[in-house]
């Protein structure tokens, strides 16, 4: 009877997780809902007016959207987002893509930097595809730049070099999306955060965590991280120790590129939020090598 039992719970088993399989296949097949027009409008007048920094030349940044992983409905937004920003401040101009032959040497040499939006799941090895993961980390470490958005760190499962650039690995978010949470700025005086004035705020998103070893201020200037002081923020389900250190931004360098993450990003109205988006155009102008930062890693958290 026991053996029954436990075949039947094996069975049963199987079959929920066959079926998560299948709703996550056919989310990410989905055709997601772009801004509509009041939307649109919302982040033009949200946007910054002009680049933080005049662009040493013209820049093109690559937007690329795949996801062989979950797919956020906030993709769409971002592409329209930094297609605007782009636009309107002269920063740099946009393409946006989801194929991968794009990161083929030859194609991938006209950009400047590579924005990773809400890309999840990318099935990108050293063994599997040699020749695209050596272009695209030849680009960085040869002078160019790396974006990311929320997402961008739920990918290269198979990639443990490209996980260590990004600085983070997605491990899950007890820290939902129809939370509100505190941020703190961990540099306050630094220029990528100059958009926060030296404040810290609270902001309804999705945070995903950042555990050590990949995430650590060893290894990269740590801008911002949440506020555990904040007893919302703290008195999570499922708080762990290593989240009393959760980064929601970061630079560094990589070789001779450069790096920037944002771990904001999931729900769609942050891409018509003022302060979020002068902290995105100056995190991929620092990414383009327009503007020229401090990185040098801080190990010390600040205190809230």
């Amino acid at each position: 009877m026991n053996r029954k039992l436990k075949n039947a719970k094996t069975f049963l088993l199987a079959v929920l997780c066959l079926s998560l399989l299948a709703s996550n296949l056919l989310y990410s097949q989905k055709e997601l809902p772009k801004p509509t027009q009041d939307e649109i409008q919302k982040m033009e007048q949200a946007m910054p007016n002009k680049s933080t920094v005049k662009p040493a030349k013209p820049q093109k940044l690559l937007v690329f959207n795949l996801c062989q992983g979950f797919k956020h409905s906030s993709i769409p937004y971002w592409d329209k987002a930094l297609e605007i920003m782009g636009q309107k401040t002269g920063a740099f101009n946009v393409v946006v893509s989801s194929d991968l032959n794009i990161f083929k040497v030859d194609t991938l040499k006209q950009f400047d930097a590579v924005c990773f939006n809400n890309t999840t799941g990318l099935a990108l090895s050293p063994e599997k595809t040699p020749d695209l993961c050596q272009s695209l980390m030849d680009f960085v470490k040869g002078g160019k730049g790396v974006v990311g958005i929320h997402a961008a760190t739920d990918n290269f499962n198979q990639w443990p070099e490209a996980q260590e650039m990004m600085g983070g690995k997605f491990t899950g978010h007890p820290w939902g999306a129809g939370g509100t949470w505190a941020i703190k700025i961990d540099e306050p005086n630094h220029p990528l955060t100059a958009a926060f004035k030296g404040k810290g705020f609270k902001i309804k998103d999705e945070i995903y965590r950042t555990e050590p070893p990949l995430y650590s201020r060893d290894k990269q200037l740590v801008l911002m991280s949440l506020d555990m002081s904040d007893p919302a923020t703290r008195n999570v389900k499922d708080f762990k120790p290593t989240d009393e250190d959760t980064g929601i931004s970061w630079i560094k360098t990589w070789d001779k590129g450069r790096v920037f993450y944002c771990a904001l990003g999931h729900n769609n109205d942050l891409t018509w939020n003022p302060a979020v988006l002068q902290h995105i155009l100056d995190g991929i102008q620092f990414a383009l090598g327009d503007y020229r930062v401090d990185t040098k890693p801080h190990k010390k958290v600040r205190s809230s």
